[in-house]
């Protein structure tokens, strides 16, 4: 893959060390939900926050600092410090053996400012040096659940890089872990979270009774990408998003930026890759599920995974050849079905049918983080000057497959959504000029605006049309 940076630099490494928790916690086994389990959750997510000095906390050494207060955040925490086990039929507990995390200091031979502000997001330069793969430690199982790095810079900030086992926490859980050690580190004697466990409450009925369709788990032989990928991102500011907006009909005008970016970004990718027009496409989105619960409610504290990825699915030429409101309307629909009732039936179809992987073929994943305050973790140096996933891609182990929306800014400091794509070099082209057209051209000059776009059709949904070309 094309992912080359011009920023390099030296980073020394001291021995790794497990972190216990500070006080005694409890031997224990505990189970995880029947959404925690599933096939594709079990991975490890990388993360990384970039910190300037603070005259405030001169003298003091980040690792410490942040080292002390993950041993006392781990008191409450506890199953984080414990090692996954698989058990009969695949079902996942914690041995909550009190073993630790995995932690790391270093020193990087670089300063804040050398990285621009492209180098802040993924992919991240010296990424490998800067959250060490420890070998021997990189497995779902038996494993530490957590990796943690914290490499001081020669201008007095610092780098926090962790990996979270995926099937123990979805990103809103690793946030308030990393909340929890914020407020500790800055002397916080009490959380204003505190964790609860209570992973029943998103576990199978009994008897398991599914009643949504869950096509995102259909078991379809992938379709790989090749492995000539580049990279480039796409900024959505005030600017674009208000561009998008020319080409809406009335009634969606009020779509979320999430729902209208998904369906252009869907849209301008399967353009791109030049899908046959009878083929399936989808598009996997992640929900986040944790207020849909209502009886009873998910408590505040609750850190297992709730997340819903239900597929929005359309043949490419419906899609291709369709103005951008029928996108736009499949996504919402789709986003919309998720509800309590679908959340347990998630849970049951995952007991019935063996906890299932994700289906990829021609799937392209998007998560929105934007709104997890990825970038506000306090350890005493004040929030970061960046924060999020530290790699800029879903979906698979390889790029391609899936992208984060990520909070960033323009050069004249307005705040917007940064989506890092990953393409064979000739479709990046494409999808490049796709986007471009939205935010350049004239509404009644774009392609899909064409009256050779439009043609007989059939209902398809609420509002919306299956034209035929």
């Amino acid at each position: 893959m094309n992912n080359k940076t011009s920023l390099v630099f030296k980073v020394t490494r001291q021995a790794p060390e497990f972190i216990t928790p500070a006080q005694p916690t409890p031997y224990e086994i505990k189970q995880l939900s029947d959404i925690d389990d599933q096939a594709g959750l079990r991975m490890h997510v990388p993360g990384i926050q970039f910190y300037r000095s603070a005259p405030s906390m001169l003298g003091a050494d980040p690792a410490k600092v942040i080292k002390e207060a993950v041993s006392k955040a781990l008191v409450p925490f506890y199953p984080l410090a414990g090692r996954l086990r698989e058990k009969e039929g695949g079902k996942l507990v914690v041995e909550c053996t009190a073993e630790g995390v995995l932690f790391t200091e270093a020193d990087a031979e670089v300063r804040l400012d050398e990285f621009s502000e492209a180098q802040l997001h993924p992919p991240i330069p010296c990424m490998d040096e800067l959250l060490f793969d420890v070998p021997g430690y990189d497995g779902v199982l038996n494993s530490p659940m957590l990796l943690i790095q914290v490499t001081r810079l020669k201008c007095g900030g610092f780098i926090l890089t962790h990996r979270i086992n995926h099937a123990m926490s979805d990103g809103t859980g690793l946030a308030q872990f990393l909340n929890a050690v914020g407020e500790l580190a800055r002397g916080a004697e009490f959380l204003s979270v505190y964790p609860i466990w209570k992973r029943d409450l998103v576990s199978a009925r009994d008897p398991p009774q599914v009643s949504c369709a869950h096509r995102e788990y259909e078991q379809i032989p992938d379709i790989p990408l090749g492995d000539d990928l580049v990279h480039k991102p796409f900024f959505f500011g005030p600017t674009e998003i208000s561009a998008l907006h020319r080409f809406l009909p009335a009634h969606l005008k009020s779509s979320s930026t999430f729902e209208i970016l998904t369906a252009v970004i869907w849209r301008s990718r399967t353009i791109a890759l030049q899908i046959q027009p009878n083929d399936e496409v989808r598009a996997r989105i992640y929900v986040n599920a944790r207020h849909k619960f209502k009886n009873p409610p998910l408590p505040s504290g609750y850190y297992g995974n709730v997340i819903a990825t239900p597929n929005v699915i359309s043949t490419a030429g419906s899609l291709t050849r369709n103005p951008i409101g029928y996108a736009l309307e499949l996504v919402k629909t789709v986003k919309g079905q998720v509800n309590e009732e679908y959340m347990k039936s998630l849970a049951d179809f995952m007991v019935i049918n063996g906890r299932p992987r994700y289906t990829r073929a021609h799937t392209f994943s998007i998560s929105d983080v934007t709104r997890l305050n990825l970038n506000l973790f306090d350890f005493g140096w004040g929030p970061p000057v960046q924060g999020g996933p530290a790699r800029g891609w879903l979906g698979g182990p390889t790029p391609g497959y899936g992208s984060f929306y990520l909070a960033s800014k323009n050069r004249k400091g307005e705040n917007g959504i940064l989506v890092p794509m990953y393409l064979p070099p000739i479709a990046m082209e494409r999808f490049e000029k796709e986007i471009n057209g939205y935010l350049n051209d004239p509404v009644s000059e774009h392609p899909i605006c064409s009256p050779r776009s439009y043609g007989s059709g059939l209902t398809f949904g609420v509002g919306v049309k299956e034209v035929y070309v």
